[in-house]
């Protein structure tokens, strides 16, 4: 692509510029090859030309497109170089406060210095779990990502912070370590994470200063290791300090303080334990006053110590060891202090009893004079003697500040290890994550040894990261397929070289040092000889012959040689620290006893953990002589060392890059120096960075992004079905050159500079479409205009002449007709008003009175009509109900008898077929059966043939009823309009009569006042005008008074309401805070309590050692520990259950009328006992004889056991049958308790019918099962004649002999004969029923008949009568008639009432007399009895058993039943096959026995092992929304009935009278209520927990990044850290997936009978999750901050409403939640220009706080070039606005926060004598009462 299909006109570059480093302007015309200037225009309007260079002819960079401004990753942007890299950060700094960027894997942190409310644990939580990519830039999302990848990849992790002092990198690291802190928590209970960040005080008290630069700058370089277990939890921590700087204790420059901890000693030498130290101010001590500047503005030194003190406390060092540290450096301060005074030039002294040395000697413990003669001596050793050696007044100051920098420096080293030791892993450490905090490239006007070691430690660190920027590079590159060319970029290896190869400046400086006479100058001249002209990167300073200078990979840097040797040896006289190890102070010679240990930054490394086979650089001290050779290393080689081995660390890590910029040197808040900040850029890699990127293919799309974002460049015929093809296809047209591009197989790659290019032509192309709509449009309305101003002048001036011609033609007629008219016109008027006046009197008196006489006989005719109707309906009424009571009446009778005969039937049945012997009286019946069969049939059918009669009757007249209210419809019209007119005739005739009465006064007293009208006109006039005025003026007065009286009234209702509603609402807020604290407080209560049943778990398994093959569970064994205590009418005698068997003498008195109750109780109970064990022997008795006399005979008698065994068969299945039946009508009985339920149509009455209709057929089936049976009597008969056997001829030989008894054969014929006459009845009384059923059916029809005969009669008269009297006639008809059905169909439904009510007593009795015949069936009838007693129809009456409501247990059946009913019950089965809440009504009832009982333990016993049974469920499957659901709807239901029926009257206002009778008797379980009342709200707590954990994944997918209206978002160019796509992927959460949630969360809680109140709170509690989440991630996410995106937000917002109107759920306050949602996303879409818009956001945003409403218009970002960015003007306009509004400076929403529940009282109508126990739940061994 040529240059000049860029450099265009109105395309705009980037010039350099001596002030803003980089200025933007504009081409004022195409660049063409060959021009040497560009014609440009400055932003501010200056035109200027721009010559190119005459050399290179290189053009000047391009500017971005203004919709790449401002990114999150540099690397998006399409120009990528210096100024585009300067001013993309600028724009996210000044204009979007946002001090965070992605360059590539590099974070760039711009130091605010400013508090800003980012690091908050709301904000950590909101990037736990995110990809780095989906937020914002932040340190906390670079501390995720190597989280996060150190627990995916397995590997150690690093995170480099590196920039200048000032720039915030402690600050950075210090976050870093907080978020793992947060995110990890700890493997044990000694709060690790604590301990990790507790050392930061410490070591910022010890290692931190005052610099010009900053207030807080680290003087040391520290690499903390955050060690993790397997399971990623923070077991301990390990530091590695380097290159203190030492020289700042004893002196600093101007404006420049020592380490923090001497001014926190100064500032607390108040304290009475700090008197011994004997401290005072700052200023008066030589070592912290040099600098004049002893306190920090905003830092309160004494607080510091404080924390400082308690971070030593919380690491576990003791007091004592703190008081000594602060000795020591006390004894520091005081030692800088001591003076000395010359002798002579060689020697000194130091005053007797000098007050400092004296404090000094005092707090290290060593002798005065010693240290004052070494300190002014020196001890020189030679081959042959020693000798001692007075030293000078220079070289003393000297030696005694070298004595202070190295106690100092081995006090740093002791605090390291000891910080080390606290944080040491106690577990094995499974991996770690390496923070490094380390200075920046540092260049001054003086650089010294301190600048040379750390800017060789800069260039490892950018030859490290340089390695692996081109590394990442490469992979990216192979992994796409990319042809991979070689990338010339910036290797600092020379210079590495340059200091640490052999002959190296090093090497060279320690060489010097072992030299006898080696002075800084001979260094020099050696580096000169060495390196000069030799390496390129040496140089020598043209003035000097004292300095070098390097060039750096940032910068040229001069160093000056003066210091070094001594900084390098880093001496210290050997006698002075022999006097402080002889001190008696224990700490001191702690520091110096092992020196080679404590491996330093000043001296190597530090002590205390040497992790991946590591080895300490110095080896400990084996040989005396071994230890003075090591001693002699000096500081560049140990700090080589040092550097090497963290380079080895670094290397065995994945690296996270964190660049730290310092804006302005004057630490101004948010203030962007762009000279300081290039700079910066530059030596800290990140231009470096950019300039790897864009030597490649820096812009990256996949191919799905790259289709959406440039479809408008396509043509349909491009677009193809292979996304991967068609945009192949579109590029290789769009770029020719085929270089500046490349087809990975997932992206396609992009040199620099074409997303501009694709991004100009896409604009250019949108903009033509703009450009040519417009034109289209604005043609078409000018034309319409036109035509239309066109049509209506046409139309206008044909009307104007119109009319003119119009007016003067009527001129003229006018004219001549005047004279005509006046001729005729008074004589005419006269005679005319004559006449009209007579015509109309005469017309309207002919009127009136035929109306009057027509309305006097329509109502004579009227009434006699009604009172003829009134009593043929009153009588059909009365016949009809009588009719249909006695049909009804008959009805049930003849089900009833049916029913009875069945039961009879089977009866006989039965006999019929045990009696063999009697198989000859079956002969003479079988006619008569045969008959009565015939005409059942016949009846059945003829039943049938008037059932369709009657129901065709119904439909006719159904439709002759509506077709009649139709008509009475429109007669009721009709009769309307007439009463109308009726009312219009009446008002004429009244206005007549008036007329008429006027008109006779007029004439009576027309004469008297034409006299004296004209005397008094003018009186009466002037007097009217006067009242006129009087009375306007009182008007007026009036007026005023009553405006005032209302105001004044509206003022007061105002103030009074609004004072009302102010002080209900703090009420409702304080009420609701008052709950909240106490919810939390309970969620605190539950957390401890499961903490301590895992730490007593813990303590059993540790106590309880099992020994081999003994293991053994107590099966009796309950979790009774119950963590309440409760007082009921019994005093507290056992706190746990499982002490019932200790010694009476520990329990409590008990209450003696208690005890008289419980003593009766006992032995009536024992009573009881006794008689079910005699009952039980004498049973066990009878079996073992009837086993016997069976074992005694032969297997005979085939045919009757087996009889029996189908008779027991049958009876099984009818009782079964009876019980579905009773099952079924209680269901539909339970539906609905309306009063339709009974109605003809209801599910109640079906079910009766469907059961009298199976009723009547299975007496058809049974009437042929007696033909089959007697059938097959005969051929038994037959069969059995011809066989004898030897067994057979016995057996019938005795049923001969028995047959033979008269008696016997009299009974059985008698018992016979009155089975007979019983069928025979029946089949009487089933005839009489219907044929009275017919004989009511056919009275039906008649009625109809007449009654449809009757309404067309009426019909006929109303036809005939006029329009008003016919509506009036119609009206009253149907009044009545409607008032009789009415009262028709309130008889019906008492009847059917009534009916319900005796049908379910008797499904009842049916069902219990089955189950209780089938019980003594199989109890009282043996073998011998069936075979040797015959069987007689005897009918038993059982006395009907009356259920209590209660549930009977035994007390050692109570875990069972905790068990099967709470441990190990599926909620799944419960909620589909049982009624709702079927687990709280058994317990209840259970308790409802034991209060019968008045057994107080056993009642007490029961709740808790309930709860605890609750708790224990809860806690094994707390993760199941399933199981939480049902337990929260159950202890609710639970809570609810102990309220029900607690005998309260506020709870039983709604109680049934049976209900009152089930209520509590014994005890008052108020407490227990509130115990219940906590549990819910703790698994009310929990179940929002778990539908988080559920919600959590799917609500920024599904809310913010999915695009549930396609096409509306464009998609913006993306760096190196891509975004999670918003194209719906399989695994993708959509807006769906959210509602498909919602849907099944909301099934389940109605599957579960939650209460309805209990719901809303529960999805108004998931719609603020919802609410939350998604506008926190908006507030982090600039990229979602854009007029499309709000529109998303808007439509999944409405979706989510939508969802609610569903559900009926609108008033649950749930919508209100989303309120600060649904306004970011209006302020997302209005216009953000003008002070009105400011006003209108101001007031609609009333939901957002202030700092949410800035941040989101901070982050507004246009995605398309038509949108308009935010100005900064606007966004102060409105926080100048907003300043009075009082709201929280938080900026996230807490989407933790749990809304206080409330279980709002919701008896149940259930009754509890109805409720059965299916068998599924395993409770056989509980009994019903």
């Amino acid at each position: 692509m040529a240059a000049s299909e860029l450099y265009t006109k109105y395309a705009r570059v980037w010039i350099p510029d001596p002030e803003e480093v980089w200025k933007s302007a504009e081409l004022l015309k195409d660049y063409k090859p060959g021009d040497k200037v560009l014609q440009l225009r400055l932003e501010e309007g200056k035109d200027l030309e721009y010559s190119l260079d005459p050399k290179t002819k290189e053009l000047p960079p391009l500017r971005n497109p203004d919709i790449l401004v401002g990114e999150n990753d540099l690397t998006a942007l399409s120009y990528l170089h210096e100024p585009a890299v300067l001013h993309n950060l600028k724009v996210r700094f000044i204009d979007s406060k946002l001090i965070y960027t992605y360059c590539g894997i590099v974070l760039v942190a711009i130091n605010p210095y400013e508090q800003l409310p980012i690091y908050g644990e709301d904000i950590i939580n909101a990037y736990s779990g995110q990809n780095m990519g989906d937020m914002d830039p932040h340190i906390f999302a670079v501390a995720e990502e190597a989280y996060k990848q150190m627990a995916r990849d397995e590997r150690n992790q690093s995170i480099i912070v590196s920039g200048e002092s000032g720039a915030g990198k402690t600050v950075s690291a210090k976050y870093a370590m907080r978020y793992f802190a947060t995110v990890s928590g700890s493997a044990s209970e000694a709060n690790v994470e604590e301990k990790v960040l507790a050392s930061n005080p410490i070591m910022e008290s010890i290692g931190n200063a005052k610099t010009t630069r900053n207030d807080n700058s680290s003087r040391f370089g520290k690499y903390i290791e955050i060690g993790f277990d397997k399971r990623y939890r923070i077991i301990g921590a390990n530091m590695r300090t380097y290159l203190l700087e030492k020289s700042r204790v004893v002196f600093q420059a101007e404006e420049e303080r020592n380490y923090h901890i001497f001014y926190q000693l100064c500032a607390s030498a108040a304290l009475p334990e700090f008197k011994t130290l004997r401290l005072g101010n700052a200023n008066y001590f030589h070592y912290t006053k040099q600098g004049g500047s002893p306190v920090i503005d905003g830092v309160d030194d004494a607080k510091e110590m404080m924390n400082t003190r308690q971070a030593c406390t919380l690491l576990g060092i003791s007091d004592s060891y703190q008081m000594g540290i602060f000795r020591i450096l006390a004894g520091i301060l005081h030692l800088g202090n001591v003076e000395f005074a010359s002798r002579d030039s060689d020697s000194c002294t130091i005053p007797p009893k000098h007050e400092p040395l004296t404090i000094f000697c005092d707090l290290m413990g060593v002798e005065y004079e010693e240290m004052a003669h070494w300190l002014c001596h020196r001890k020189l050793a030679t081959a042959t003697e020693t000798y001692i050696k007075p030293i000078s007044k220079l070289h003393a100051i000297n030696a005694r500040d070298a004595l202070a920098k190295h106690i100092y420096a081995n006090l740093f080293n002791w605090i390291v290890d000891h910080v080390n030791k606290a944080l040491h892993a106690t577990v094995k450490q499974h991996s770690f994550i390496g923070v490094l905090d380390i200075y920046g490239f540092e260049t001054f006007e003086i650089n010294s040894f301190e600048q040379f070691c750390i800017n060789y430690a800069n260039e490892k660190l950018q030859q490290q990261f340089n390695m692996h920027v081109f590394k990442l590079e490469q992979e990216e590159y192979m992994k796409e397929q990319i042809p991979w060319t070689l990338i010339d970029f910036y290797d600092n290896q020379p210079c590495i070289n340059l200091i640490e190869a052999k002959m190296g400046v090093l090497d060279l400086l320690d060489e010097e040092c072992k030299m006898p006479k080696g002075s800084d100058d001979s260094w020099a001249q050696k580096l000169y000889n060495t390196h000069l002209n030799k390496c390129a990167l040496f140089e020598k300073p043209r003035m000097s012959n004292k300095a070098f200078i390097i060039k750096h990979f940032a910068d040229k840097v001069e160093y000056q040689c003066e210091g070094f040797l001594e900084k390098n040896k880093d001496t210290v006289y050997e006698e002075q620290i022999k006097v402080l190890k002889s001190s008696k102070f224990k700490l001191l010679p702690e520091l110096f006893q092992d020196e080679e240990k404590v491996l330093s930054p000043t001296s190597a490394t530090p002590s205390g953990r040497v992790p991946l086979s590591r080895t300490p650089i110095k080896p400990a001290k084996a040989r005396p002589g071994q230890a003075s050779k090591e001693h002699k290393k000096t500081v560049g080689h140990q700090f080589r060392n040092s550097l090497h081995l963290l380079m080895e660390t670094l290397n065995a890590t994945t690296p996270h890059y964190v660049r730290c910029i310092k804006p302005n040197d004057f630490k101004f808040p948010f203030t962007f120096d762009e000279k300081r900040a290039v700079q910066q850029l530059r030596a800290c890699g990140v231009l470096e960075t950019i300039r790897i990127s864009a030597a490649g293919f820096p812009s990256r799309w996949t191919y799905q992004e790259f289709f959406s974002r440039y479809r408008v460049l396509m043509k349909q015929r491009d677009v193809l079905g292979d996304r991967k093809q068609t945009c192949k296809n579109v590029l290789e047209k769009l770029i020719q050159d085929k270089d500046k591009y490349q087809f990975g197989k997932t992206k396609i790659f992009f040199r620099a500079g074409q997303v501009a290019y694709l991004e100009k032509i896409r604009a250019d192309k949108l903009r033509a479409a703009c450009i040519r709509i417009q034109k289209t449009i604005r043609g078409w309305l000018m034309r319409k205009k036109y035509i239309r101003m066109r049509k209506a002048a046409i139309t206008i001036q044909r009307h104007v002449r119109g009319y003119q011609a119009r007016c003067y033609a009527k001129f003229l007629r006018r004219t001549r007709a005047a004279i005509t008219i006046q001729k005729f016109q008074r004589m005419y008027v006269v005679r005319k008003r004559y006449q009209r006046m007579r015509d109309a009197t005469v017309a309207l008196q002919a009127l009136l009175r035929g109306y009057m006489v027509r309305n006097r006989y329509q109502m004579m005719l009227r009434e006699h009509k009604s009172v003829v109707i009134q009593k043929h309906v009153r009588g059909w009424l009365a016949r009809r109900r009588y009719r249909r009571t006695l049909g009804a009446i008959v009805y049930l009778q003849c089900c009833y008898r049916r029913m009875m005969a069945k039961r009879e039937l089977k009866k006989l049945k039965i006999e019929a077929r045990s009696v063999e012997r009697y198989k000859k009286l079956h002969i003479g019946l079988e006619n008569k059966i045969m008959q009565l069969q015939r005409k059942i049939d016949e009846q059945n059918k003829e039943y049938k043939s008037l059932l369709e009669k009657m129901n065709n009757l119904e439909i006719t007249y159904s439709t002759e009823t509506e077709k009649l209210r139709g008509d009475v419809e429109r007669l009721r019209m009709s009769e309307e309009e007439a009463r109308n007119a009726t009312n219009r005739v009446i008002s004429l005739q009244e206005e007549i009569a008036k007329l008429r009465r006027e008109l006779h006064q007029t004439q009576s007293e027309k004469k008297s006042i034409e006299e004296w009208a004209d005397k008094y006109k003018h009186e009466t006039e002037q007097l009217v005008s006067e009242l006129k005025e009087q009375n306007s003026l009182l008007k007026t007065e009036k007026e005023e008074l009553n405006r005032r009286i209302h105001d004044q009234a509206k003022e007061i209702t105002e103030s009074m309401e609004k004072k009302l509603v102010e002080e209900t609402k703090q009420l409702e807020l304080d009420l609701n805070d008052e709950r909240l604290r106490y919810q939390n407080l309970l969620n605190e209560f539950s957390r401890l309590e499961e903490r301590y049943d895992d730490l007593k778990d813990e303590m059993n398994l540790m106590v309880s050692i099992p020994k081999p093959g003994h293991k053994r569970t107590d099966s009796t064994h309950s979790s009774n520990e119950s963590e309440y205590t409760f007082s009921s009418e019994i005093t507290e005698a056992e706190d746990l259950p499982l002490r019932m068997e200790e010694p009476s003498e520990k329990k409590a008195t008990l209450d003696m009328s208690l005890f008289l109750k419980l003593q009766k109780r006992v032995s009536e109970l024992e009573q009881e006992k006794q008689s079910l064990q005699d009952e039980l022997d004498r049973k066990e008795e009878q079996a073992l004889r009837a086993k016997a006399k069976e074992e005694e005979r032969p297997p005979i008698r085939g045919a009757e056991l087996e009889y029996e065994s189908l008779k027991r068969q049958e009876l099984e299945s009818e009782n079964k049958k009876l019980k579905n039946e009773l099952n079924e009508l209680q269901k539909a009985l339970t539906e609905t308790r309306a009063p339709e339920v009974t109605a003809p149509g209801a599910p109640a009455y079906r079910v009766l019918l469907d059961q009298l209709t199976s009723v009547s057929e299975e007496l058809e089936v049974r009437k042929e099962e007696v033909l089959i049976l007697r059938s097959q009597l005969v051929s038994q008969k037959e069969a059995i004649q011809p066989k004898h056997t030897m067994t057979d001829a016995t057996i019938l030989l005795e049923d001969v002999q028995k047959m033979k008894d008269k008696g016997e054969i009299a009974q059985a014929y008698i018992g016979l004969k009155e089975t007979n006459r019983l069928l025979e009845s029946q089949l009487q009384s089933q005839k009489k029923s219907h044929e009275n059923e017919l004989e009511s059916l056919r009275g039906e029809i008649q009625s109809l008949k007449e009654e449809n005969n009757r309404q067309q009669q009426l019909l006929a008269q109303n036809l005939q009568l006029p329009p008003e009297a016919r509506i009036e006639a119609s009206l009253q008809h149907e009044i009545t008639r409607l008032t009789n059905e009415n009262l028709d169909l309130m008889e019906q439904l008492e009847k059917q009432d009534k009916t319900v009510r005796k049908l379910k007593k008797q499904l009842k009795v049916f069902a219990k007399k089955i189950g209780e015949l089938e019980v003594g069936q199989m109890e009282n009838i043996s073998p011998g009895q069936i075979i040797d007693e015959p069987i007689r129809p005897v009918n038993i009456p059982r006395k009907e058993k009356d259920f209590q409501g209660m549930l009977e247990y035994k007390k050692e059946d109570e875990q069972k039943l905790v068990k099967n009913l709470i441990l190990e019950l599926k909620p799944r089965g419960v909620a589909v096959n049982l009624i709702p809440g079927l687990p709280a009504y058994i317990l209840f009832m259970c308790v409802r026995h034991a209060d019968y009982l008045n057994d107080d333990q056993k009642v007490r016993s029961l709740l808790t092992s309930t709860i605890n049974g609750i708790k224990k469920v809860l806690k094994k499957r707390g993760d199941d929304f399933e199981t939480v659901s049902f337990w929260l709807s159950n202890t609710c239901r639970f809570l609810h009935c102990l309220k029900q029926y607690s005998g309260e009257e506020g709870f039983m206002k709604h109680n049934t009278p049976r209900q009152n009778e089930h209520c509590l008797t014994n005890f008052d379980l108020a407490e227990y209520r509130q115990v219940l009342s906590d549990l819910a709200i703790q698994i009310y707590q929990q179940l929002v927990r778990v539908l988080e954990n559920i919600l959590q994944p799917m609500i920024v997918s599904g809310m913010l990044e999915h695009e549930t209206i396609q096409g509306v978002s464009g998609v913006k160019p993306t760096g190196l850290r891509k975004r999670t796509s918003s194209i719906a992927d399989e695994g993708t959460y959509t807006l769906d997936s959210i509602i498909r949630q919602l849907n099944s969360f909301h099934s389940v809680m109605c599957q579960h009978g939650m209460d309805p109140e209990l719901i809303k709170q529960v999805v108004k509690q998931m719609f603020y999750i919802i609410g939350a989440v998604t506008l926190n991630n908006l507030l982090l996410r600039k990229d979602m901050c854009s007029w499309s995106k709000g529109m998303q937000i808007r439509y999944n917002v409405s979706q989510l409403e939508e969802w609610l109107r569903d559900k009926n759920l609108m008033n649950s306050g749930a919508k209100e939640t989303l309120e600060p949602l649904i306004q970011a996303a209006q302020l997302l879409q209005v216009k953000k220009k003008t002070d009105e818009d400011a006003e209108a956001i101001c007031s609609m945003c009333n939901a957002l706080t202030t700092a949410q409403i800035v941040k989101v218009l901070n982050l507004y970002t246009p995605v398309n070039e038509f949108e308009e960015r935010v100005l900064v003007s606007f966004i102060r306009t409105i926080q100048v606005r907003l300043r009075d509004r009082k709201d929280s400076p938080q900026l996230l929403m807490d989407a933790k926060h749990i809304f206080p529940v409330t279980f709002p009282f919701n008896p149940s109508s259930l009754a509890l004598e109805t409720i059965q126990i299916p068998a599924s739940l395993g409770l056989g061994f509980i009994s019903r009462v």
